[in-house]
């Protein structure tokens, strides 16, 4: 049975949450504040931590940090009643893996955790879905190196910190170069989601954080190509 920590101040949505979780088959523990969740998440490490960022005292982002600096790995997908993308950035370069904008259906949410829990259980987080290092463990494109043994990525020689799904993302386009990849196969691919109806703009996020990270000039990029209404591509 996974276990699965929830830090949310809203006890109408915790209790809600709770019971969700619970008639799915996991074993749920509930946090009310910051403080409280980061504690718990360090004392007995969950399956899985869903994370509210608006919190009192401590907030998600101090505690989202504070784990991912401390060497806790475990998937944490953050909730966020907030619509600037800039939020949604700073969560991922914390380390989250996926989040979700309030209000939310259960089912998206569900969708999400079985996805989650589902690369912890076959030992695929962090790992480009699963994929080895072979004979083309380097990979390039303009002034960029990726070593997908290492899992890192240079930049005119200098090192680009990248997230571990900004990662798998670009090893997925990167292995089908000059091919278009659709949003749904990403989702599938380098999130683990079944259900290519689930409606989502993490892809888009991850994307936009590449080109900022990877292209000269982000608005006009010349190799992280968006294929309209076809989905992405990286160029030649």
């Amino acid at each position: 049975m996974s276990r699965i920590l929830v830090v949310e101040d809203n006890e109408d949505l915790a209790f809600g949450l709770r019971k969700v979780l619970e008639f799915e088959g996991y074993e749920v523990e509930v946090a009310n504040e910051g403080e409280a969740g980061l504690d718990s998440a360090r004392g007995a490490p969950p399956d899985l931590l869903i994370l509210d960022i608006m919190l009192p005292g401590k907030s998600g982002f101090d505690v989202l940090r504070e784990l991912r600096i401390s060497g806790h790995r475990f998937p944490i997908l953050i909730l966020t009643a907030r619509s600037q993308e800039s939020d949604v950035v700073l969560g991922f370069d914390f380390g989250a893996d996926d989040y979700v904008t309030k209000p939310f259906s259960t089912a998206e949410l569900l969708a999400r955790v079985r996805a989650l829990l589902r690369r912890v259980q076959t030992g695929t987080e962090g790992s480009a879905g699963g994929r080895e290092a072979g004979a083309s463990d380097v990979m390039t494109f303009g002034d960029v190196e990726l070593s997908s043994s290492t899992r890192t990525v240079f930049r005119g020689g200098e090192p680009v910190e990248l997230t571990p799904k900004e990662f798998d993302l670009l090893v997925a386009l990167l292995e089908r170069r000059g091919a278009v990849i659709s949003r749904q196969e990403l989702l599938k691919e380098v999130w683990g989601y079944g259900n290519a109806n689930v409606n989502t703009r993490t892809v888009d996020v991850h994307l936009s954080e590449l080109r900022r990270k990877l292209e000269n000039d982000p608005a006009h990029p010349r190799y992280i190509l968006t294929v309209r209404k076809a989905g992405y591509r990286l160029s030649r």
